[in-house]
């Protein structure tokens, strides 16, 4: 698969949390929420996770192998470094994506239902299935 697309949306904090992103590949499987980390050796990135029962943080998507997790990391960081530098306040809202602030409030960076109220029908189709 192929890289397609990438949207970097930096943030307004003090913290080491940088930018979120949503990478896009062959314009058919998105992974949201990847974030950009300072670290002592230069920014990062984190995949998202989810914490689990015993207080442990599990990817919930990732690379499976060294080779793609770096090629991963470079054009994630190549965006980040020529994007805006006109962060987003934690406040801010977008329409163009899922992404909410407060499905965060717990630390798990997992989405939650909360953000595809923004999608048509997604919440309910989802329901749907579940019941």
């Amino acid at each position: 698969m192929k890289i397609s697309d990438v949207r970097v949306r930096k943030i307004a904090t003090e913290g080491k949390l940088k930018a979120y992103v949503t990478i896009t590949f062959d314009g058919c499987f998105v992974i949201h929420n990847v974030k950009v980390i300072e670290g002592k050796n230069g920014p990062f990135i984190a995949m998202p996770s989810r914490k689990t029962k015993n207080g442990e943080y599990k990817d919930v998507a990732h690379p499976i192998n060294s080779e793609f997790r770096t090629e991963l990391q470079e054009t994630i960081l190549k965006y980040y470094e020529e994007a805006e530098d006109t962060p987003f306040a934690s406040d801010d809202v977008e329409d163009e994506v899922s992404f909410n602030e407060d499905s965060f409030s717990d630390d798990s960076g997992f989405d939650t239902f909360s953000d595809t109220k923004k999608m048509s029908g997604t919440q309910d189709a989802v329901s749907g299935i579940l019941d």
